[in-house]
């Protein structure tokens, strides 16, 4: 079965070696680990990939070699994830949704703790256990507009408002071909030069006027080096929804690193909270705290969000409200903190602006910024950059 799986490994492009898989068999029979897909996962990962980019790549053979194993449970008391096993995808009539009325943070909370010490048997259907296919809050598969996603491999009505499974993100590639110039045409508008530095630069029209004017007599003329001054602080959002607009959000992340030569950038999952980072594989231990960042950067930056602002507003207005960890303060307060700090801002929203009225989410966020939203569109970044330019 190895064997396989190494080969499976080179059809993905992975430059894995036979000395690399034979260190993985000498690990494997020396008992390094247990019975264990995770155990596994992390023993070949560590074996086989020598390179940090090609996580991702490797990350998307296992997956696929193993059948969908991508991910961990990560509770404070085990759920058997063959009660999550899924059996089917349950569609429900909008009469049937508009029946399911949300519980509420503090009531979801407590009812999963709660089930979590009754529950004994995987559950299918229905609304009350943690299973598959029902319209209970708990589970993967179904309907509840306030939920919480256990075991379901990726979100697709986007209404959970807590996710158990620990998941992987992919950095936004920031040497993607793009399609058009536009998108840089758009970003130079924000550019803004200034004379410093040096007096080393040929300055050829005026040498030319005090020539002549010297009666030929050469008077050659320097002036300072033009820099580009722009200063960016670029934060991401990336994973779970935004998963449909990486392509869009790179073309933009390339044409920033190309046209900005002061651009820092940080990553963040549905709303800034006390910590950001720089590499998403190691998301959970490299954390660089948002005050650091505060503290960091100066007022001259221009802030730049880049989101699609979809997410439960517990995630914003709510302490412990993140899908991924208890945060000891709401997310509004960060935004607020980031937006005191950096007079000059906007966020750039990926989903289409028809859409901005139905989420209530981006209202909220709307309203924290004052209004400084724009669409992901060359319009709207050209209204971006003009606001920043201010």
């Amino acid at each position: 079965m190895l064997i396989d799986f190494f080969y499976a490994l080179r059809s993905a492009k992975l430059p894995v070696t036979i000395p690399e898989y034979l260190s993985l068999l000498d690990a494997i029979k020396h008992d390094l680990i247990g019975p264990s897909v995770d155990e596994f996962y992390h023993l070949a990962k560590m074996s086989l990939v020598k390179n940090e980019a090609h996580f991702d790549k490797f990350d998307r053979a296992f997956s696929t070699y193993f059948g969908g194993v991508t991910g961990q449970i990560d509770l404070t008391k085990d759920i058997p994830l063959e009660w999550l096993r899924k059996h089917f995808e349950r569609e429900l009539s909008p009469e049937d949704k508009a029946k399911i009325e949300a519980m509420g943070w503090d009531k979801l909370m407590d009812r999963l703790k709660q089930l979590l010490e009754e529950q004994k048997e995987r559950h299918e259907g229905g609304n009350k256990w943690i299973g598959t296919g029902g319209t209970s809050p708990f589970g993967a598969y179904g309907y509840n507009p306030e939920g919480i996603r256990i075991g379901q491999d990726r979100s697709r009505n986007r209404s959970a408002v807590k996710v158990w499974d620990k998941r992987e993100f992919k950095d936004y590639d920031d040497t993607i071909e793009l399609d058009t110039r536009n998108i840089k045409v758009a970003l130079r508008r924000l550019r803004k030069f200034a004379r410093q530095g040096a007096a080393d630069v040929l300055d050829l029209d005026d040498t030319i006027h005090s020539t002549a004017a010297n009666a030929g007599m050469l008077d050659i003329k320097m002036v300072p080096e033009r820099h580009n001054t722009v200063k960016v602080l670029l934060l991401m959002d990336v994973g779970g929804s935004m998963d449909d607009h990486v392509h869009r959000v790179e073309e933009l992340f390339s044409a920033a690193k190309s046209e900005f030569k002061h651009l820092e950038f940080y990553y963040f999952h549905n709303c800034v909270y006390d910590f950001m980072w720089k590499n998403n594989h190691r998301r959970f231990t490299e954390k660089i705290p948002t005050y650091d960042i505060l503290r960091k950067y100066n007022k001259d930056y221009k802030l730049i969000f880049v989101g699609d602002a979809t997410m439960s507003p517990y995630e914003i207005l709510q302490a412990h409200g993140s899908v991924e960890y208890n945060n000891e303060e709401p997310g509004a307060e960060w935004i607020q903190r980031l937006l005191n700090a950096f007079p000059h801002h906007a966020w750039i929203n990926p989903e289409p602006q028809g859409v901005w009225s139905y989420r209530q989410s981006i209202a909220i966020i709307q309203q924290l910024i004052g209004g400084r939203m724009f669409p992901l569109s060359l319009q709207g970044l050209e209204g971006a950059m003009r606001l920043l330019s201010k």
